[in-house]
């Protein structure tokens, strides 16, 4: 048996690991006694998050909770978020990088953007966005690619005080539509285009498509990213080049506008149980402070340090750990316009390897991919620089997580597993990880001061080694304040399962982020999945229920449920279950129908990976489709009791139609 074979042996037989004592040396925590700390000192133990950042008044209340579940944190406070990210920094970083922007084509399109530069860009976009009649409070919605504007683009909305909502490009102009609807945004900043694989695409045409549904006038800038590789767009009358307006303001100063601490910072729309996207609403103080702490404690960054994380900034993780946490830091942080696999399967190694990056923080889909494509590829790369390994976006299985641990960390780096959602801001179980042991396929034990548990139906706290469902017993900064317009539905979304919705003392109130769990003899927490109607495709949450809405749509469509499905790479893909109207013979043609539908009204991320055609739905007596049944189809899995259905032939039909029989 060869050496490496050992190893290999080794490592897929070790479900407890230590930290490398080459990475608790130098850790920014290495305190067990922090979780003690915390407890005793809660919440007065968040100054220290608060501490992390420049007031401009200082707070006067760490936590207000008089009002539960409307909680506020370091009240009486005011500050401003694009100060803290950027002109704090300028005494002794201005000429450090802030940004790695790394671009398509390979040889040519990157930007090292300093702390300098940042500051003037910044300054130039605000007094260009002033100048456009946004003002403080006015929601601005941005449609953009991994474009280097788009950091600069929300540090300026910060400057003025105006929140950003940001949609993830890849979503369609509907979804856009529906997004500046509902927050009542008159105002886009979006691109000509973006390159994927090498070839320029044209976006413009998707968010043009979508302004044309929203219900008022919007005035949009287009970032130009294509040049002469774009798609011919002459801009109209309510369209204004970013460039043009950056000339126009070149060398421009805003000071950055005072903030109360819970006034808004950004708004991020994510998907719900109702079929209709919910705006979370994240305010200045408490968010800045959790994404500059759990960047410091949990991801280890360091002003020196340059910091790799390759989401979207289109969705939450972006916000948090590309952009706010790490540049209130002080930090150098990369972010990636194009696909992992182009030109070649170690993109991400070669970028790793180019820039001496410090952290990896990525999704576990991607690892699967890695692992699918081979060793070989960061076998060829330079990847000593790395301290530091992270997951989001979705539970790790124990099999990828020691590849990535043995093939990238070379075992020298710790991994935090971290489960976190839009709703958090930030993470909130994981390992710290210069104090904890790390258990593959456990994300780890609640951060110090947050007080996850999981409990059972009653809402009472299972014994070690049981099942549960996730809660949250107590606030924490990070957390979202409401549902934008819509204080009811927050408090039902997730609050009410498990919460006293009657009572004024915050002890009665529970937060409930409807995932299952697992419990452990030391604490450590596993996430085992949604238990409500969302899929996780990719680490990205899609609502069940607006994929049917958009299922359904489609011509000759009757009724449709949407179920997720395990999948190897993806962690879920998302199956659709179709009732067509009588009289249809081609369901090729209705196939293409709903494909389209699905792609024109979300976006191609929720296009279903199998449709399946019944004549029959699984329901129960009372009407209501049974999609843990449908899961289990999709799945292979034994099935479940299909006594309360008033149909339960067909749950076999619909098995041997997936199966083949």
């Amino acid at each position: 048996m060869t050496e490496e074979t050992n190893l290999e042996t080794r490592i897929a037989e070790q479900d407890v690991f230590e930290p490398p004592a080459s990475f608790v040396e130098q850790a920014n925590v290495t305190d067990a006694g922090i979780y003690e700390e915390f407890e005793e000192n809660w919440p007065d133990c968040w100054e220290g998050a608060a501490d992390l950042l420049s007031w401009d008044e200082d707070y006067e209340t760490v936590l207000d909770d008089s009002n539960p579940p409307f909680y506020e944190w370091f009240t009486g406070g005011t500050l401003n978020a694009s100060y803290n990210c950027v002109d704090r920094h300028l005494p002794e970083r201005a000429d450090e990088v802030a940004i790695e922007w790394v671009g398509e084509p390979t040889d040519e399109s990157n930007r090292s953007i300093t702390y300098g530069e940042l500051h003037r860009e910044v300054n130039e976009f605000a007094a260009a966005l002033r100048d456009l009649g946004v003002s403080e409070d006015d929601v601005v919605t941005m449609h953009m690619p991994m474009v280097a504007a788009h950091p600069v683009a929300l540090l300026a909305c910060a400057r003025i005080g105006a929140p950003h909502s940001v949609v993830f490009a890849g979503f369609s102009a509907e979804a856009l539509a529906d997004r500046m609807n509902a927050a009542d945004s008159e105002y886009l900043i979006t691109a000509d285009g973006y390159y994927r694989r090498g070839d320029p695409l044209d976006h413009l045409s998707k968010s043009r498509e979508g302004v044309a549904d929203v219900d008022h006038d919007v005035e949009t800038v287009v970032v130009d990213r294509l040049g002469d590789d774009g798609h011919g767009h002459d801009l109209r009358a309510d369209e204004h080049d970013y460039d043009d307006l950056m000339a126009a303001h070149e060398g421009a100063t805003v000071e950055p506008v005072e903030r109360d601490a819970e006034d808004m910072l950004f708004l991020m729309y994510t998907s719900g149980t109702t079929g209709k996207p919910k705006g979370v609403k994240h305010t200045t103080a408490g968010y800045l402070a959790w994404t500059a702490w759990t960047s410091q404690n949990v991801l280890d960054v360091k002003p020196e340090d340059t910091y790799f994380c390759s989401a979207d900034i289109g969705w939450i993780t972006g916000h948090s750990y590309i952009v706010y946490g790490p540049l209130a830091l002080g930090t150098t942080t990369t972010m990636y316009e194009g696909a992992p696999d182009y030109p070649e399967q170690d993109r991400f190694w070669e970028i790793v390897d180019d820039l001496d990056v410090t952290q990896f923080y990525t999704a576990p889909t991607a690892i699967r991919s890695f692992m699918k494509w081979g060793a070989e590829y960061p076998e060829r790369h330079d990847l000593s620089s790395l301290r530091l390994l992270g997951t989001v976006g979705e539970p790790i299985n124990p099999k990828p997580w020691k590849w990535y641990y043995t093939h990238i960390g070379g075992e020298e780096c710790p991994i935090v597993d971290t489960w976190w959602q839009t709703e958090t801001g930030g993470h909130m179980v994981t390992t710290l990880p210069g104090v904890n042991d790390m258990k593959p396929g456990s994300a780890g034990p609640p951060l110090p001061g947050v007080d996850a548990q999981v409990v059972d139906g009653d809402g009472e706290e299972v014994p070690a080694g049981g099942a549960g469902y996730l809660t949250v017993q107590k606030p924490w900064p990070g957390m979202l304040r409401t549902l934008y317009n819509n204080d009811e539905r927050f408090i039902e979304e997730y609050w009410a399962e498990y919460s006293d919705t009657e009572s004024d003392d915050p002890e009665d109130w529970v937060y409930f982020p409807e995932d299952g769990a697992k419990v452990d003899e030391d604490g450590y927490i596993t996430v085992v999945g949604r238990v409500d109607d969302v899929v996780n495709v990719s680490g990205h949450r899609l609502g069940t229920m607006e994929i049917e809405s958009a299922v359904v749509s489609a011509d000759h469509v009757a009724e449709a449920a949407v179920v997720g499905a395990d999948h190897d790479v993806k962690g879920e893909t998302i199956h659709a279950y179709v009732i067509l109207e009588s009289g249809v013979d081609d369901e090729e043609a209705v196939r293409k129908h709903i494909e389209n539908a699905v792609e024109d009204k979300i976006g191609p991320i929720a296009r279903p990976e199998r449709i399946v055609f019944t004549p029959e739905l699984p329901k129960t007596r009372s009407g209501k489709i049974m999609r843990r049944l449908l899961e289990e189809i999709s799945d292979g899995e034994e099935l479940g009791d299909t006594s309360t259905l008033r149909n339960p032939e067909i749950v076999r039909d619909i098995e041997a139609e997936v199966r083949g029989e």
